[in-house]
């Protein structure tokens, strides 16, 4: 299980970034999203842009950051796409995010989520930045882990929404619930991972140099 467990995160993650490239170079503004979200879109569009911009470099570059082989064998390349990942993904992505947010298709409730979401997703990845700062490997493993689970929020959004469409269910409530939905379980899941133990203390090369960003 736990080996088709990366393989099937990495993929997703591809496949979701693929897309939302894809939809928003080759397609007018707003034609992926529901009708009466176009509006929105059409008079934000910059910021659109940005936050898919900085969610599609996030979620290719991140499963990379988790990949252990990588970091002892390749240490700059660790470093410098850990550096875009915080830079170009989390900073642009996660700015041009919580601004959007306060135009939230479904309400204050939804704002909100898409706000918070925004928030610790900012938030999280300057934890884990001024961890490796400090040479703190543990707490920026931790912190990383908690800010992919918020990256990966692009992506299980995604598969709520349509399957709101399959139930029947009506897309305004249920979109201000998957605003919270989308990122909510993924931080639990990352939690229990942390509390597990599975993160160590960094050995060989990663440990002896110390990854800094």
């Amino acid at each position: 299980m736990r080996r088709l467990a990366f393989p099937t995160l990495w993929l997703l993650a591809v496949g979701v970034a693929g897309y939302a490239v894809y939809a928003y170079s080759a397609l007018p503004i707003g034609a992926a999203v529901h009708p009466d979200m176009r509006a929105s879109f059409e008079a934000h569009r910059t910021a659109v842009y940005l936050h898919v911009f900085g969610a599609a470099v996030a979620m290719l570059l991140g499963p990379l950051q988790f990949t252990a082989r990588v970091r002892e064998r390749w240490l700059n390349l660790h470093r410098w796409t850990g550096r875009a990942y915080l830079g170009l993904g989390v900073l642009v992505g996660g700015l041009a995010g919580l601004y959007l947010a306060r135009f939230a298709y479904g309400g204050l409730t939804a704002q909100i989520g898409f706000g918070a979401l925004a928030v610790l997703w900012l938030y999280s990845g300057l934890r884990a930045y001024l961890a490796i700062r400090r040479r703190s490997i543990l707490e920026h493993q931790r912190w990383m882990t908690r800010n992919y689970a918020f990256t990966f929020a692009a992506v299980t959004l995604r598969l709520y929404v349509p399957a709101s469409f399959m139930a029947g269910l009506d897309f305004a409530g249920a979109y201000a619930v998957i605003a919270w939905l989308c990122w909510v379980p993924n931080l639990i899941v990352a939690e229990v991972l942390i509390q597990s133990g599975r993160f160590k203390p960094a050995h060989g090369p990663a440990a002896a140099k110390g990854v800094r960003p």
